[in-house]
Order: structure tokens, then C-alpha cells, then sequence
């Protein structure tokens, strides 16, 4: 079993950190924007945050009552009231750090100590905490972090002038994403077997592909609003339908329940606008293929519209500027890609026979579930 060590409980608990400390600057920057009668910014930012705020507060309730079923009603009802509140995620972070530092600093040695060991249990309890955090925290990325930067890097290039807090948003926007890509590769080597570590190396080439390939694409969906909002909107709508179209075909079985699962596809499908999502733990190498792909026809057909549609935008140098790094990210993102997928991705995949053959009786089936969960949410 992967132990819990105190680097992971501290990068839990500054991953905690950070999280408060995004929120703060959402809403500082929303206010910044409302004082200057910006008010659609303002809007969009919050809309932004209240969107994947309740997602995930949706998606972790009904974590929590699956796992809980068949316990205390009234304990339930006081995670409901807490969710309701949008305060879900830090219930989560308190039973991570709780179950985290008794493994991390009070734990004294576990080897060759069996899977009923209670410091054992305990182990489980703190990656299994860590990981649903993690899973909801690549829900935020995409629904709030990323679209969050998009916006961000849209308002410099209409406007030209940057602020403080304009910069602050953007950093904090790259962090959030490197974060949680990166927190989450780690819990999907923790969580399921055959899994190698993530090593520093095999981080800082995921990290790499991750942000310049998201980045590569945000500039160029930035170029397309720029030259017209309709058709920004038409594209984005299309792109969406691609991806949630995609997924239904997956047949998917991440919920339990049929509203939670459209639910989940409808989210996947605003993943996949931005980013890889590979949803079935399976090779990925043709899809991966198509999808990277097509990010790169659209790429070069939003330039070369540019091209036709206003041929004098070419004498600006910001255009020019904003070009090299569209078209230089998205080739570095695309050689570092595939430097992770030969040298540092896992090739061994959990099987969901693996994955159910635990120990039987209730605390056999909690362990399937779990698994089974973390399995159908699989991000290459």
C-alpha cells in the first residue's frame, strides 16, 4: 500500500491554502471590476465561481451519501446543511488532514503489517479523503480556474492595460491548474495498483503538456471572440456537442443514479473543450491523436481567418505577438505530450477485476466502490 507521508500532508494543506486564497481573489476582482462599472466582467466572474461552486458541492454531497449509506441520518443531514452552504469541500480537507496526520506524524513503521491493521485503514482513509478532493478540484479547474484565465487573458488583449489584480488572477489561475493537474496524477498513482510514482521529472512534463497545451488553446479561442463574440459562442456550443456526444457513446458509469451521470457527462464535455479527459481508462493513443488534432486544425483556421477576414490586423505587433505564443505553445505542448506518453506514463492499466478483488463482507464492498469510482475518473 502507498503510504501517506507528512510532504503530502503538507501540500495538502497548502493546496487548502491556495484554495481560500483563490476564492479571495475571485471576489476582489469582481469587486474591482464593479467599481469601475465593468459590470459583465464582474458578472462573468462570479457566474464562473457560483457554477462550479455548486457542482462540485452537488457531486461531493452525493459522494458522501453514497459512502455513508446506511449510517446516521441525522449526520447526513448535517453534510447536506453544510453543502448547502457551499462549504462542502472543507469538510473533505478536514478529514484528509485529520486522517493525514495520524498516518503522517503519529504512524511509527507499518511494514509488514496486514490489510485489517487499523493504521492501515487509517492510510486508506487519508488517500481515499485526498483523492475525492482532488477529483473535485479538476471539476473546479475546468469550470471555474480555466474558463477564469480565458476570460482574463481576453479582457488584456481587448483592452491593452493590465492592473494588479488582473495579474494576481492570472497567476493564480496557472497555479490552481498546474495544482490540480499535478495533485491529481499523484492521487491516481496512490489510489490504483500498478501505478509507477510520479517522480519531479515525469511532474514537470505532465505540468508542461497540461499548461501550454490549455494555454495555446485559450489564446486562441481569445483571438476568435475578439474578431466576433457570435462566433466564438457558435464555435464553443459546437466544440461542447463533440465532446458530450463523445462521452454518451462512452457509456459512462461514474453515478449511480441517471440525473447524476448526465450530469457528470455534461461536465466531461466542458473538460474536454479545454483539455484531455480520457473517462474509460483505456489506451488513449488514436483518440488522443484526434483530439490534439482537431485542437490544431481550429487553431490555424482561427489565424488564418484572421488572415482573410481583417488582413491589416497583421501590422499590429500584439497580433504578431499573440500568434508566435499561440503557435509556439501549442507545438511545445504537443513535443512534451508526447514525451510524457513514451517515457512517463503508466502503460498498466487497473482492470475492474483487479480493482474488485478485495476482501468480502461490507468493508469489501465500500473498498469496491471506492475503486470503482476513482476508475470511471481516470484523466491521462
Amino acid at each position: 500500500m502507498r503510504k501517506f507521508t507528512k510532504q503530502n500532508f503538507f501540500f495538502l494543506l497548502g493546496g487548502m491554502i491556495i484554495y481560500v486564497v483563490d476564492i479571495v481573489v475571485d471576489f476582489w476582482l469582481a469587486s474591482r471590476y464593479f467599481c469601475q462599472g465593468q459590470y459583465s466582467w464582474s458578472i462573468l466572474i462570479l457566474c464562473f465561481r457560483g457554477l462550479s461552486s455548486i457542482i462540485t458541492q452537488i457531486f461531493s454531497y452525493e459522494w458522501f451519501k453514497n459512502d455513508w449509506e446506511g449510517t446516521d441520518t441525522g449526520k447526513l443531514k448535517l453534510v447536506f446543511l453544510v453543502h448547502l452552504f457551499h462549504c462542502g469541500i472543507f469538510i473533505r480537507y478536514w478529514f484528509a488532514l485529520k486522517y493525514g496526520c495520524q498516518v503522517a506524524f503519529k504512524q511509527t513503521s507499518s511494514r509488514g503489517a496486514s490489510e485489517a491493521d487499523p493504521s492501515n485503514f487509517i492510510q486508506k482513509q487519508a488517500i481515499d479523503a485526498v483523492t475525492d478532493i482532488n477529483m473535485l478540484r479538476v471539476f473546479k479547474t475546468f469550470l471555474e480556474t480555466t474558463p477564469q484565465l480565458f476570460l482574463q487573458i481576453y479582457i488584456l488583449m481587448r483592452h491593452g492595460k493590465t492592473n494588479f489584480y488582473q495579474h494576481a488572477a492570472i497567476i493564480m489561475s496557472f497555479c490552481g491548474i498546474s495544482l490540480s493537474m499535478v495533485d491529481y496524477q499523484i492521487s491516481l498513482r496512490k489510489s490504483l495498483p500498478d501505478k509507477d510514482e510520479f517522480h519531479m521529472l515525469s511532474k514537470v512534463t505532465y505540468v508542461f503538456y497540461k499548461l501550454l497545451t490549455i494555454t495555446s488553446w485559450i489564446l486562441s479561442i481569445s483571438l476568435i471572440t475578439l474578431l466576433s463574440v457570435r462566433i466564438s459562442v457558435i464555435l464553443l456550443t459546437l466544440l461542447w456537442i463533440c465532446g458530450f456526444t463523445w462521452t454518451l457513446k462512452q457509456h459512462t458509469a461514474f453515478c449511480k443514479s441517471k440525473k447524476m451521470e448526465y450530469l457528470y457527462r455534461t461536465v466531461v464535455g466542458i473538460i474536454l473543450f479545454f483539455s484531455f479527459f480520457n473517462i474509460k481508462g483505456r489506451r488513449t493513443k488514436v483518440c488522443i491523436s484526434i483530439y490534439y488534432a482537431t485542437h490544431t486544425v481550429v487553431t490555424l483556421g482561427i489565424l488564418f481567418v484572421y488572415m482573410f477576414w481583417k488582413p491589416s490586423i497583421f501590422k499590429e505587433i500584439c497580433f504578431i505577438i499573440v500568434s508566435i505564443l499561440t503557435i509556439s505553445s501549442l507545438v511545445l505542448g504537443i513535443i512534451f505530450l508526447v514525451i510524457y506518453y513514451s517515457h512517463f506514463h503508466p502503460t498498466t492499466y487497473c482492470t475492474p477485476q483487479a480493482c474488485s478483488d478485495e476482501v468480502d463482507g461490507v468493508a469489501g464492498q465500500k473498498d469496491r466502490m471506492k475503486a470503482g469510482r476513482f476508475l470511471n475518473f481516470l484523466m491521462q
